[in-house]
C-alpha cells in the first residue's frame, strides 16, 4: 500500500493566493484620464492626445502611445518579470501596479520627446516656433499619468 501524502498550504501560500485574487480585480491605466487636464482653450488633454495618436483630417498620426509599447517591449517584459518577483517576495499588488504605472509613464513621456514623428507643417512651425511634433507647451507630456482602478470600472 502506497503512503498517503497530505499537503497543506502554508500561511505564505494563502497570503499569495489572496494577493493574486485581489490583484486580478485591478488594473493600471497609463496615459490620459478624461477631465484631469485641459489646454489654455479648455480642450481636454485626453482629446488632444487622441488626435495626436490617431491623426486628424489636417494632421498626421503621431502614435506615441503605440510606439511606447512597440519600442519598449523588452523593457516592459523585464518590468513585468520584476513585478512577478516582487509579488513573490512579499510586495503588495498595489505597490507593484504603482511601479508599473510610474515606469511606463516615464517611457511614454520619453517617447513624446524622442519619437521619430512626421515633422510639423511649415504653418505649424510658424505658429508655435518649433518644428518638434507633440511639444508645444509641454502640457500633454506633463499630463501623462496612471491610475489604478477596479477592472471594468468606468472613467466617469
Amino acid at each position: 500500500m502506497a503512503a498517503r501524502i497530505i499537503d497543506r498550504i502554508t500561511p505564505a501560500g494563502w497570503r499569495l493566493e489572496q494577493l493574486l485574487r485581489d490583484l486580478d480585480k485591478k488594473e493600471v491605466r497609463i496615459g490620459f484620464q478624461r477631465g484631469d487636464a485641459s489646454d489654455e482653450n479648455g480642450v481636454d488633454i485626453c482629446d488632444i492626445a487622441m488626435w495626436n495618436e490617431l491623426g486628424t483630417s489636417r494632421a498626421p498620426a503621431r502614435p506615441f502611445m503605440r510606439q511606447t509599447v512597440d519600442n519598449h517591449e523588452g523593457e516592459v517584459n523585464a518590468l513585468l518579470e520584476q513585478a512577478r518577483k516582487s509579488l513573490l517576495s512579499g510586495a503588495s499588488g498595489e505597490q507593484v501596479l504603482k511601479e508599473i504605472g510610474l515606469k511606463v509613464k516615464d517611457m511614454m513621456q520619453a517617447e513624446i520627446l524622442n519619437g521619430g514623428f512626421v515633422p510639423n507643417a511649415a504653418s505649424t512651425v510658424r505658429k508655435k516656433g518649433s518644428s518638434k511634433p507633440l511639444i508645444d507647451t509641454g502640457g500633454m507630456r506633463q499630463s501623462v499619468n496612471y491610475v489604478i482602478k477596479a477592472k471594468g470600472e468606468s472613467d466617469g
